[in-house]
């Protein structure tokens, strides 16, 4: 699987569309903590169909509805690929994330 989604918490039914700005807790994991919404205390904001994020990430998150929490598992092909995130991310790096979408702007 290039990405897959497991779900944590029901949604609302209504999903992102391109376009919209999303609104999401998240927690970053690549056999360790790397990124955490969640710990800033600040939820992330992302526009769909910018690439403002992986591409996993995104794919991941028009999947979900408003409300529902998941645990989305990112390939490398999805995610960062054979480079990585120098200093984060290292090459070919499958990344677990924890995201709730919370809203939809």
């Amino acid at each position: 699987l290039i990405c897959h989604w497991h779900l944590i918490e029901p949604g609302r039914r209504t999903f992102p569309k391109k376009g919209q700005t999303c609104v999401v807790h998240y927690t970053g994991k690549n056999g360790k903590k790397f990124d955490s919404s969640r710990d800033r205390n600040k939820p992330f904001r992302f526009k769909i169909g910018r690439q403002e994020v992986i591409k996993g990430f995104e794919e991941g998150v028009t999947q979900m509805s408003l409300g529902q929490r998941a645990k989305l598992t990112c390939t490398p092909e999805m995610a960062y690929g054979a480079t990585g995130h120098p200093g984060v991310i290292p090459p070919n790096a499958t990344l677990l994330f924890d995201v709730e979408l919370l809203r939809l702007e």
